[in-house]
């Protein structure tokens, strides 16, 4: 029987987990699923139009791409930012075959009525942040892909402005400037709420 190593797969970074992925070691696969399938479901959860099934059929497809592709990745590479890279790059893909982005498809009747109400119904201090939450989804959805996802790899998954670069294959000032115009815009959409307080 081959010797066999005790490795604490918990207290390991994430790129050492991957080293162990390629040497078919299944509990290192599954301490990286523990540590990203969370996020990552929200991530696809939100930008695939808040569909449960899809986002998770897509956290599996990703999964299965760590494992065929993890033998190719560079150790010197932060792994959090190569996993997001697939996962953006899945969502591109899908909007390319679906050629979807109006917000009517995206959203129940019931959904856009109370989105119409929420427009004349006046709004006072102690407004629900709930209610907040949901029409800053609803319009990150109004937004161009590129501000949106910019804004959501930022503010939600806590993404450095170099690792959004790398992900979206831009430069660091392109994604300052997104973030800046997308934030402006989301101020502005969302004036009645302050989001520019929240979000500083």
């Amino acid at each position: 029987m081959p010797f066999q190593f005790n490795i604490d797969y918990k207290n390991i970074s994430d790129e050492q987990l991957v080293f162990y992925v390629t040497k078919g070691r299944e509990k290192a696969f599954n301490e990286i699923y523990r540590r990203f399938s969370g996020p990552l479901f929200l991530f696809f959860y939100q930008r695939l139009w808040q569909n449960r099934d899809r986002a998770e059929d897509f956290v599996q497809d990703l999964f299965l791409k760590v494992i065929e592709k993890a033998e190719f990745f560079d150790r010197d590479r932060n792994f959090k930012t190569w996993i997001y890279t697939i996962a953006y790059n899945m969502c591109k893909n899908e909007y390319r075959r679906n050629k979807v982005r109006d917000i009517d498809i995206r959203l129940s009747e019931k959904g856009l009525q109370e989105l119409k109400s929420m427009d004349l119904a006046p709004v006072d201090k102690s407004l629900d942040l709930s209610l907040f939450s949901q029409r800053l989804r609803l319009e990150l959805d109004r937004l161009d892909q590129k501000y949106s996802l910019t804004f959501i790899l930022r503010h939600e998954h806590n993404l450095s402005i170099k690792a959004i670069a790398e992900i979206m294959n831009c430069p660091p000032g392109t994604v300052k400037s997104r973030l800046f115009y997308g934030t402006k815009q989301l101020s502005s959409r969302l004036n009645m709420f302050r989001p520019t307080k929240l979000y500083k």
